[in-house]
C-alpha cells in the first residue's frame, strides 16, 4: 500500500504544489480506493493475488435510449502499456454505445489490475462524459460551428483531456492552445471582457484586435462589455467593416431576458445597416435547450459548463468470471460477452462464443490496436464520431 507525502497533523502541505497525482502516481496505484488495498493483502495472505479474472467496463441504466460516446481509452492504454499478463480489450474510441454493452474488458491475474480500477473508472467516466455532452451539442447545433470554452471552468491539470474529448465529441474546436497544439488542430477564440474594459471601449478593442492579431483569425468581436447589443455590434461592425467577421454575445442570463429575442434584435440592426454578412456568435451558460431554442437566428455556439462539466458516464467494471468459471454479482449480466457491430450500425451483446449475425463486426479489439476508422489521430475519431451521429439512431 503506498503512502502519502502530506503532513495530516500539521496542515502544511509537503508535497507537490498542486492538488494533482503525477503520472508516477497514477501509474503505482497510488491513486486507488483504499479498499482494493486491503482486498490485495487480504488474497496475498492467502495466496490468491494471481487468481485469473475477468472484467468488463459497461453502463447500467434502465434507460433504454441512453447512449454516450466512449472516450479516454488513450489513458487507459497507456496505464497498462508496462503491465504484464493483461489482455485489454475495448471498443475504438469514439464509438457510440448503449447500456449494458462491454466497452473494454480486462483479463489477467486479478493482481495485475485490482488496484487500477479507480483510475480506469477515472479516465473512462468523465471523458465519456465531456465527449458524449460535447455530441449532444454537436446534434443540437446541425452545422453551426460549436466551440469548446468551458476549460476554464475546471482543474487546469486536466485541461488536455478536456478539449480533446470534447473536440472527439464533435465539437469543432477547442479555446485552449496548448490543447489544440497536442491535437494538431487551430485554437479558436476571439476577445475577453478585459481587452475591452483595459482598451476603454467595443471600439477601441475592435480595432486593436484587428491591427494586431493575425489575419487568419477571424475577427468575432464580444460586445456586451458596455453597450446594450444591437448598439454593441453596430459599433463593432463600423469600427472594422472590412473584415468583421462576427459578433458575440455572452450577455448575463440575468440581463439577457430572452436570448433569442436579443438575438433577433441584433440581427435585424445588422442586416439594415447593411452588415448582413456578419455573423451571430452566442456564449454564457449555453446548452443544449438553449441551441436548439436559438438556432434560428445564431450562427455558432461557444459551449462551456454543458460539456466540460456535463454528467459523466457512470460505468462500472464488474468481474464476470473467476478462474474460468461464471461468476458476477447481482444485477449483473452474468458472463464473457461480446459486442458486435451489425450491417445497419446497431450493436448485438452477444456470450462469448455465440455465432454472430452474417455481416457482424466484432468491435471489443485489442486496445493497442488502431481502429479501422482511420487510426489514433483525434481528428479521425471526431470523424468517426460525426458519421455515427449522423444515422440519426441518437436523440436528444
Amino acid at each position: 500500500m503506498p503512502t502519502g507525502d502530506a503532513d495530516a497533523t500539521s496542515g502544511e502541505r509537503t508535497g507537490p504544489a498542486f492538488n494533482t497525482a503525477s503520472e508516477h502516481e497514477i501509474k503505482g496505484a497510488e491513486v486507488a480506493d483504499v479498499y482494493f488495498y486491503r482486498t490485495m493483502e487480504v488474497l496475498r495472505a492467502r495466496g490468491l493475488e494471481d487468481t485469473p479474472a475477468h472484467a468488463e467496463v459497461t453502463l447500467k441504466t434502465s434507460d433504454p435510449e441512453a447512449w454516450f460516446v466512449v472516450a479516454g481509452l488513450d489513458e487507459v492504454g497507456e496505464l497498462f502499456r508496462e503491465i504484464e499478463g493483461v489482455e485489454v480489450r475495448a471498443v475504438p474510441e469514439g464509438t457510440i454505445c448503449r447500456p449494458y454493452e462491454p466497452v473494454i474488458t480486462l483479463s489477467g491475474p486479478y493482481g495485475a489490475f485490482a488496484e487500477h480500477e479507480t483510475a480506469v473508472l477515472g479516465f473512462l467516466c468523465q471523458a465519456s462524459g465531456i465527449a458524449t455532452g460535447a455530441a449532444r451539442c454537436r446534434l443540437a447545433a446541425g452545422d453551426r460551428p460549436v466551440v469548446s470554452f468551458g476549460a476554464r471552468r475546471m482543474h487546469p491539470t486536466i485541461t488536455p483531456m478536456i478539449e480533446r474529448s470534447a473536440y472527439l465529441g464533435g465539437c469543432d474546436s477547442v479555446a485552449v492552445d496548448l490543447a489544440a497544439r497536442r491535437m494538431g488542430i487551430a485554437s479558436s477564440g476571439t476577445l475577453p471582457h478585459a481587452l475591452a474594459l483595459i482598451l476603454g471601449s467595443t471600439e477601441e478593442a475592435a480595432r486593436a484586435f484587428d491591427d494586431t492579431v493575425d489575419a487568419s483569425v477571424p475577427r468575432t468581436i464580444l460586445i456586451d462589455t458596455f453597450d446594450d447589443e444591437k448598439f454593441g455590434a453596430l459599433i463593432a461592425a463600423r469600427a472594422i467593416p472590412d473584415s468583421i467577421y462576427a459578433v458575440r454575445l455572452d450577455t448575463p442570463g440575468n440581463r439577457r431576458g430572452d436570448f433569442r429575442d436579443l438575438m433577433e434584435e441584433v440581427r435585424w440592426e445588422l442586416d439594415r445597416a447593411g452588415f448582413g454578412h456578419v455573423k451571430v456568435f452566442a456564449s454564457g451558460g449555453i446548452g443544449v435547450e438553449d441551441i436548439l431554442h436559438l438556432n434560428p437566428v445564431c450562427d455558432a455556439y461557444g459551449v462551456g459548463g454543458s460539456i466540460a462539466a456535463a454528467p459523466m458516464v457512470d460505468y462500472s467494471l464488474d468481474i464476470v468470471e473467476v478462474a474460468g468459471e461464471d461468476r458476477s454479482k447481482r444485477g449483473k449480466r452474468g458472463g464473457r460477452k461480446s459486442l458486435f457491430k451489425l450491417p445497419d450500425s446497431s450493436h448485438s451483446t452477444l456470450p462469448a462464443g455465440s455465432v454472430p449475425s452474417e455481416g457482424a463486426e466484432e468491435l471489443l479489439r485489442p486496445l493497442e490496436e488502431p481502429s479501422p476508422e482511420g487510426g489514433r489521430s483525434v481528428s479521425a475519431l471526431r470523424e468517426s464520431v460525426l458519421s455515427q451521429l449522423a444515422t440519426g439512431s441518437y436523440g436528444l
